[in-house]
């Protein structure tokens, strides 16, 4: 897919947003109409993440989300961003298998109009980001806590608390670099430790729960607008209350209809 007039490319992401003193800011979206919005807010990246497995498909975790889950989701967002640069979120068991599987996998989301894909993992995905940027596709790499090993987790838990798994974090950053990975999400980390590993590496760090040292921040897009409150986190900030505004026109709209008052003449044809 051609690149769009005046779309944020992945070497713009990575110099102008890595040691300038301007933050990065990354939302979620999963459709054409919240990303229309996004890029009216001048969002300049959006992450089309397997999260739409909780918030659009209403699944307790991401595990399910699928491929063609994610393609779908990804050309809706990649058809209607023009600004934007557009990260496809690789789905759980789409890249663990092999190299070969994981390489594949990524070239569908280039496809389907992504500018660069997401994975999660440290050290064990090397080979695969090492793989996928050597034929052309552009990796922003996830550590910390990774949701897609929730279960090897016991839960949704701050991950770098203890000092050997800190300085595992470190290494797996650097590792990833290595790769070339052209960015890298932090999710719910300590700050501490979010600020050393953006000072030890050269590539943009995006955090989640990991403080305000990181180069940028990515949120999703349903829990910062107040539309999911099933479960929130302690790092997500909403900056609006979307579903009582929601709840609030419906039930008005239920009223009025059956108390008929809706439709009136000038919501009529005549």
């Amino acid at each position: 897919m051609l690149k769009k007039k005046n779309s944020m490319t992945v070497p713009e992401f990575k110099k102008k947003f890595k040691n300038t003193g301007k933050k990065l800011v990354v939302v979620t979206a999963y459709d054409a109409l919240f990303t229309k919005i996004v890029e009216q807010a001048g969002i300049e990246a959006i992450l089309v993440g397997d999260s739409l497995g909780v918030v659009v498909q209403g699944k307790p975790n991401t595990l399910s989300v699928t491929m063609e889950d994610m393609l779908y989701h990804t050309r809706l967002v990649a058809q209607s961003a023009e600004h934007s640069l557009v990260i496809g979120d690789m789905p759980f068991m789409s890249y663990q298998v092999s190299v070969e599987e994981a390489v594949r996998n990524a070239g569908k989301f280039l496809q389907a109009g992504a500018g660069a894909i997401k994975l999660e993992g440290g050290s064990q995905v090397f080979d695969r980001v090492k793989a996928m940027t050597r034929f052309g596709i552009p990796v922003m790499a996830h550590i910390g806590m990774t949701p897609q090993s929730v279960n090897q987790y016991g839960g949704y838990k701050v991950r770098g608390k203890e000092k050997d798994q800190a300085q595992e974090m470190i290494e797996d950053a650097k590792a990833l670099e290595a790769a070339g990975a052209f960015s890298l999400i932090l999710e719910a980390v300590p700050a501490s430790l979010a600020q050393t590993i953006t000072k030890e590496i050269s590539i943009p760090t995006i955090g989640i729960g990991a403080g305000p040292h990181c180069d940028g921040q990515v949120l999703v897009l349903y829990d910062l607008l107040g539309l999911f409150d099933d479960f929130l986190p302690k790092f997500v900030k909403p900056y609006a209350h979307l579903k009582a505004d929601a709840l609030q026109a419906l039930r008005r709209y239920k009223e009025e209809v059956e108390c008929g008052k809706f439709p009136t003449d000038s919501e009529s044809y005549h």
